[in-house]
């Protein structure tokens, strides 16, 4: 029986959904790689600093942005008028 090594995905590529590319795309799959390293930044510059209410109320909202910018900038690429 041959075991396959599972890699832990990090913040950023669950978010974008990294694994996620039915067309193959190397333009949406090189975006999905820039906003995940973007929301990783962030995720770790989150974690080591003090957290203040507003921290954690921009940093949720900077995730939210993040993945839509994302979302969109997949979808100009791959739009099929």
């Amino acid at each position: 029986m041959e075991m396959s090594e599972k890699r832990i995905k990090t913040f950023g590529q669950q978010l974008v959904g990294l694994d996620f590319e039915p067309d193959d795309n190397p333009k949406v799959q090189r975006v999905k790689e820039l906003f995940a390293e973007a929301a990783d930044i962030l995720k770790e510059h989150y974690e080591t600093e003090n957290r203040a209410p507003i921290t954690s109320l921009l940093f949720d909202h900077t995730v939210g942005e993040i993945l839509n910018a994302q979302m969109n900038v997949v979808k100009v690429i791959t739009f099929k008028g």
